[in-house]
């Protein structure tokens, strides 16, 4: 009776539900841990395993990231297809090409194709993925399921990487490469039983659920892709739908922001490679686990509501780099300062995509409106990253100030979004008081 209770508080139903909701959690994070994760951790072992250069693995990541262009339409392919259906077909694509690249070491053009084929899956996966937190988790409690994904996949990754450390750490005699590569085939075998549980705890939803003798009564249309299309346009034509994307676009870029706050202790205070690793390691990894549960609880008992707590959250990251930028020469001041940004950076983080979830959106379409949210969210990565480069590189004599520069965009950024996710609340409370549900007040 206890369990249910607790279940129940997270927003899921019962004990299949947390399995089934486990198990999304679990997809999202294990294609990621099996290989993109180990370019922060692993970086060099991954260049002996692919028998790659730098730049050729650059390019890998830069094709995996082709997946931005293709979330809008991958919205199409969220309406019409289950959850359940997505992420096995993901799975399954995931386990054959990293087999290849495990068995095989294929050359540089075939791991080129195989990452342009992870950028693709990869536009579809993540949407179903964030569809199926939705699917499980009880509306009311959107920040709640959105925090716990957010903390169970960020101690997932840390612990996959640990794992792997740590056998290496005692197999010394065994060569670092041979371990490295045994611990990606046990990641990659790890999808097999994942499979299952997904058959099992994950039924079939939205479109692709509705039978064929109830398609007039269920669907707008008579034909399911056609009604998946109906479903992305509709979407797309909602300003709530956009304004939640672009607060969250907002926070993704904050979110990066976050990373050059390490380096910029370094080179502002002169801090040692190992005080620079502490604080990176709590700053921007331990922070991530202990904030994502934390956001969720804010958002959904103290604020009753992600975009209002999202709101705050940038509010209080441009206030407190205004003090980073201001005060610069007290170092516990700044680290103080900064371990704040970090708690509001990943308040919202943990529920970036939480608004769209609260949304009267028919949940049919809730996949599509994922997928719209993913496109704007991580677009920062196509610029923030070369930006800041940029301005390092401009500023190579006093990289101290090329840092405040980032803080001071990151000030604008922040307030900017801030405003968006105000004008969400107000907008949706005006819908509330009118007595119409936003599909209604779009559509009609």
């Amino acid at each position: 009776m206890a369990v249910q209770k607790i279940i129940n508080k997270l927003g899921l139903e019962n004990r299949k539900a947390l399995v089934g909701f486990l198990s999304v959690i679990t997809a999202g994070q294990l294609i990621y841990s099996s290989f993109e994760a180990f370019k922060g951790t692993f970086y060099n072992l991954l260049l002996d395993v692919l028998q790659v250069n730098n730049e050729e693995l650059g390019i890998i990541f830069s094709l995996i990231g082709i997946s931005i262009f293709l979330y809008i339409p991958a919205g199409w392919v969220n309406n019409r297809f289950s959850i359940r259906s997505i992420l096995i077909t993901g799975l399954i694509i995931r386990f054959a090409t990293m087999s290849i690249i495990i068995f095989f070491t294929p050359p540089f053009d075939v791991l080129k194709i195989i990452a342009f084929t992870w950028g693709v899956v990869d536009a579809v996966f993540w949407p179903a993925v964030l569809n199926g937190i939705v699917f499980f988790i009880d509306k009311s409690k959107s920040g709640m399921g959105f925090g716990l994904f957010e903390s169970v996949r960020r101690l997932q990754e840390t612990l996959m990487n640990l794992l792997i450390v740590g056998v290496m750490a005692v197999m010394t005699a065994v060569s670092g490469i041979v371990v490295f590569k045994g611990g990606m085939l046990a990641y990659n075998l790890l999808i097999i039983p994942l499979i299952l549980l997904i058959l099992k705890y994950v039924p079939k939803n939205g479109i692709a659920a509705v039978p064929e003798d109830r398609i007039s009564e269920e669907l707008v249309t008579k034909n399911k892709s056609l009604e998946a299309l109906v479903g992305l346009l509709s979407v797309l034509a909602r300003p709530q739908v956009w304004l939640a994307a672009v607060s969250a676009m907002t926070v993704y870029w904050g979110y990066i922001i976050l990373i050059y706050s390490v380096p910029y202790m370094q080179n502002a205070y002169g801090l040692s490679t190992a005080q620079t690793a502490l604080f990176g390691i709590f700053n921007t990894a331990f922070m991530g686990v202990i904030m994502g549960v934390t956001s969720g609880f804010i958002s959904d008992f103290v604020f009753k509501s992600s975009s209002k707590m999202i709101c705050a959250s940038l509010l209080l990251s441009a206030i407190v780099l205004a003090g980073v930028v201001l005060i610069r020469e007290n170092f516990v001041v700044t680290m103080v300062l900064l371990i704040a940004f970090s708690a509001a950076a990943f308040l919202a983080k943990s529920v970036i995509l939480a608004p769209i979830a609260e949304l009267d959106i028919p949940k049919k379409y809730v996949g599509a409106a994922m997928s719209v949210g993913s496109f704007a969210a991580y677009a920062p990565i196509f610029w923030v990253y070369l930006t800041n480069g940029k301005l390092l590189d401009a500023h190579e004599g006093n990289v101290v100030e090329a840092y405040n520069i980032i803080f001071q965009i990151g000030i604008v950024v922040a307030f900017s979004g801030s405003i968006c996710a105000l004008a969400l609340v107000l907008l949706n409370r005006k819908n509330v008081k009118n007595n119409k549900p936003v599909e209604e007040v779009v559509v009609n």
